[in-house]
């Protein structure tokens, strides 16, 4: 009986094993984006206290390849505080890939530029690290004139 039970545990240990440890991937995975989507949330709510809340101390921002833009929480609220004021302000998540601790957006941002509405394409590379957005590198795409109120007849 003893020899039953030994084998019975080893197998469910086994089991446990090859069917647990995916399941401890994906959640891994699954904090990344979700981290992510708090930050892309907070943003089209122009909520800047939530946005940086998303982002370790030290995170830092690169325009592609690795030219560096901010680095810290301090700098980064410089450089959104302006930005969150803009009403219009908002970013789509044209398509997501996720992969371990890497979320890579196609993100199209509505915002107002000083030529009037314009409408940005842009790639962000998040890397999170213990339950933040640790690195963010942004590839600048195309921008087109956005969409003007029409006049009332």
């Amino acid at each position: 009986m003893t020899a039953l039970l030994k084998s019975a545990f080893s197998i469910c240990l086994v089991f446990l094993l090859i069917v647990a440890a995916p399941s401890f991937a994906l959640a891994d995975l699954g904090a990344s984006e979700t981290i992510v989507q708090r930050q892309v949330d907070a943003y089209n709510a122009r909520d800047l206290d939530g946005f940086l809340a998303t982002y370790a101390d030290d995170a830092e921002l690169f325009a592609f390849p690795a030219t560096s833009q901010t680095k810290g929480k301090e700098e980064m609220r410089k450089l959104y505080a302006p930005i969150f004021t803009d009403t219009s302000l908002h970013a789509a998540i044209v398509k997501r890939i996720v992969m371990g601790n890497v979320v890579i957006d196609h993100e199209r941002v509505r915002a107002k530029l000083t030529e009037g509405p314009a409408i940005l394409e842009a790639i962000a590379i998040y890397e999170v690290s213990n339950g933040k957005i640790a690195k963010v590198t942004f590839i600048s795409g195309k921008t087109k004139p956005g969409q003007r109120a029409k006049k009332a007849k």
